[in-house]
């Protein structure tokens, strides 16, 4: 079973559904914050949100799929707060560096809660993994505005070979950066920040050089190592030691 996923249409008031979904999800999350998600029973967030049992799990399956809804909730959350950095800028290092910045901004409230479900996260069989398949939805809604990123940068040649390939190498690099951030205890998230731009910079520097024919099949064979070895990934691309080879 998954989570019911009722979003509202273009301009519309949302509807009794759509509230209902969104108070469980609200509530979840902050019994989440304040008693952890191992302590947090699906009973306990539907006394809190005045709701049914029953009524929670048609909405939501288990705790699992409330933190699917946490997951969407801050990519579509993502999607709107990089529209003016990617209207604006045409450079692939500032266009990349406002989206990292973005993320950790609209992160932001929720470092303690992050903190505290990651050892679930971490796990690789887990749903709340963010290479599992339960959260394909949200990954390719991150995958997504990389490609946003490259597209628009107008001054950065990427080959067709590698239009696939480069923006889930940013996906992954970005998720370096959510992992530092959950353990990063600087005011501010100060030094999550700090490697955000550093690591925009080094990424639009190994796209550039990305444009070199000689360097193409290192960046693909990178991409096809976490194809390989990451569950839950993306397609891989074709092993390019199969071509023409006529078997």
């Amino acid at each position: 079973m998954c989570a019911k996923n009722d979003g509202p249409g273009d301009g519309a008031a949302p509807s009794k559904s759509e509230q209902t979904r969104a108070l469980i999800l609200e509530t979840a999350m902050r019994l989440f914050q304040e008693r952890g998600y191992d302590k947090t029973t699906m009973r306990a967030i539907a006394k809190e949100a005045g709701v049914s049992v029953g009524n929670a799990y048609y909405y939501f399956a288990g705790k699992e799929h409330l933190i699917q809804g946490f997951y969407d909730r801050i990519a579509t959350e993502h999607q709107v707060a990089v529209r003016e950095v990617l209207a604006r800028e045409t450079d692939l290092e500032a266009r990349l560096a406002g989206v990292l910045r973005a993320w950790l901004d609209i992160a932001r409230p929720y470092h303690e809660f992050a903190v505290q479900f990651f050892k679930n996260a971490a796990d690789p069989d887990s749903p709340l993994s963010p290479f599992s398949p339960e959260s394909e939805h949200a990954r390719e809604e991150a995958i997504s505005i990389h490609r946003e990123v490259l597209a628009g940068a107008t001054k950065t040649k990427v080959p067709e070979e590698l239009r696939d390939v480069l923006p889930e190498l940013m996906w992954l690099s970005q998720m370096g950066l959510v992992l530092y951030w959950v353990f990063d205890r600087t005011e501010g998230r100060e030094r999550s920040y700090r490697l955000a731009e550093r690591g925009a910079r080094l990424t639009a520097r190994g796209v550039a050089l990305a444009r070199f024919r000689v360097l193409r099949p290192l960046v693909r064979e990178v991409h096809e190592l976490f194809t390989d070895f990451l569950p839950g990934m993306t397609k891989a691309v074709p092993d390019p030691s199969a071509r023409g080879t006529g078997s």
